[in-house]
């Protein structure tokens, strides 16, 4: 009786595991031919778009009714996934840099400002451009792509009193890109004449003379901004400028003007944060880079400066303003035939501080003084002495090493607040041939930090003095108005 229990239990379990097997296959076959169905689907869809049959994209899945999406909207001809470029001559610039195209580039400006991933492209003609400002918020992701040549008006007459402060204002920028084979053009050279004249007078007398030189290109208020490979030259007065900007990079940019020029810095930076300014050329009748109040987290980097009048912090504090600045790196800079090297200026009467600061790797060529502090600046032939002074702390001039004209170092410091933790370490500098100075020992006033070989000349070893905790005391006193 039990034998015959156990053999019905057998072929009971024998018979389950067929159904299983049998069920398990079928539904294996079925959906490879579901799969095999889908594919064949599939490719017969993707030859015929291949081939062009301008059918719609079909959406297949698992419902009974597939639909048909939705075909992309095209944007002036372009496909979302695709960069829209707006040509200026689109928008009916002549480009024979006579006929005014500034109508022209406002047009593709607002069109292309509304699409993202836009391209306004200038390509390789010569655009005359009245002073224009360009507005966003835009799309993001904007390339301004200048492969042709813009132009400034070259009649100081024929600009507008409206326009004094630039001729290209980029206003409330962000995401943006300005790049390019191509060169935007001052024409700066009858701004330069009025300077060597009477400029006030003249201006009085003639209803049509501005009475402030417009920069080339600015922005303001925009972040996360590059400016690469474009040539800006001969402008009347500062080449590129940003103001209240945050995020800015600015990489293998040519600045040029005539060292005749004044008065024409390179870079000019006011109240701008995180830039990086690196491997660039600027040579102009001023600042090659010239960082004012409220800028922190610059890095200036592998950049030719010259001729001009070097790297300038300042000046700052003028009028008894307050200025903030901290958090500097210049490094790996070479200069040549420059007035000043690497450079820190305040008025007297100022506020605030100029707090880490770093200049070091710097290669000099003829620089008339290579290394300076000066609390003492001053743009007239007599400045009134004042009592306050912004404080500078934490300033190191490391491997700073070539030849001056003039003097190798000027360290002066207010009487009332003096420089502390200044550091020179590795300072190697030399007369070169064209000397035509009196004072090979330099100048070094009511400074204090520490020194460190190799030093030459060797007087450098005496220009900071170990600073006690009431003379840092004194100079973080006037901190904290940044704080």
């Amino acid at each position: 009786m039990k034998k015959n229990y156990r053999h019905s239990s057998f072929v009971f379990l024998l018979i389950l595991l067929l159904i299983f097997s049998t069920a398990f296959s079928i539904v294996s076959v079925e959906a490879r031919k579901h799969h095999t169905r889908k594919s064949e689907i599939q490719h017969k869809h993707r030859k015929r778009q291949k081939n062009g049959s301008g059918n719609k994209a079909t959406n297949y899945s698992n419902s009974p009714s597939p639909a048909p999406s939705p075909t992309p909207t095209p944007s002036h001809g372009f496909y979302p996934t695709q960069s829209p470029i707006f040509d200026i001559l689109s928008f009916g610039a002549k480009g024979d840099g006579v006929s005014d195209d500034t109508k022209a580039l406002e047009a593709a400006w607002e069109a292309a400002c509304k699409v993202q991933g836009a391209t306004l492209k200038i390509p390789e003609f010569q655009f005359l451009i009245n002073p224009l400002t360009l507005q966003g918020p835009c799309m993001p992701n904007f390339v301004f792509q200048v492969d042709g040549i813009l132009l400034a008006p070259p009649k100081v007459g024929s600009w507008p009193k409206s326009s004094l402060f630039q001729w290209l204002n980029f206003k409330w920028i962000h995401n943006f890109t300005i790049q390019g084979t191509g060169s935007l053009d001052g024409q700066g050279f009858n701004w330069w004449k009025l300077s060597q004249i009477d400029y006030f007078k003249v201006m009085k007398q003639s209803k049509s003379i501005p009475d402030m030189k417009p920069t080339v290109l600015r922005f303001y208020s925009s972040f996360n901004v590059t400016v690469r490979d474009i040539k800006i030259i001969n402008s009347p007065q500062c080449h590129l400028k940003f103001d209240n900007s945050k995020g800015v990079k600015i990489n293998n940019v040519t600045i040029s003007a005539p060292e005749s020029s004044p008065n024409t810095d390179g870079i000019h930076l006011q109240n701008t944060q995180d830039v990086e300014i690196h491997h660039s050329n600027i040579g102009t009748g001023d600042d090659c880079v010239s960082i004012q109040t409220g800028c922190s987290n610059i890095h200036v980097h592998h950049m030719n400066c010259g001729p001009g009048h070097g790297i300038s912090l300042g000046g700052l504090g003028k009028d008894k303003s307050v200025a903030c600045v901290s958090d500097i790196i210049v490094d790996n800079i070479i200069l040549e035939s420059t007035m000043y090297g690497a450079r820190i200026k305040t008025w007297q009467g100022g506020i605030g501080s100029v707090k880490n600061i770093s200049f070091s790797n710097i290669q000099v060529s003829d620089v008339r003084v290579p290394i300076m502090i000066d609390q003492y600046y001053c743009d007239k032939y007599v400045c009134k002495n004042q009592t306050g002074a912004v404080a500078i702390s934490n300033v190191k001039f490391n491997q700073i090493i070539g030849t001056y004209t003039a003097s190798p170092i000027h360290l002066a410091c207010s009487n009332s607040i003096p420089c502390t933790d200044v550091d020179l370490i590795d300072i190697q500098l030399k007369p070169s041939r064209n000397y035509r100075g009196i004072n090979q020992m330099g100048l070094c006033w009511n400074s204090y930090g520490k020194s460190q070989a190799p030093l030459l000349p060797s007087s450098i070893d005496y220009c900071v003095r170990n600073g006690s905790g009431f003379v840092r005391g004194i100079s973080r006193s006037h901190e904290h108005v940044c704080s």
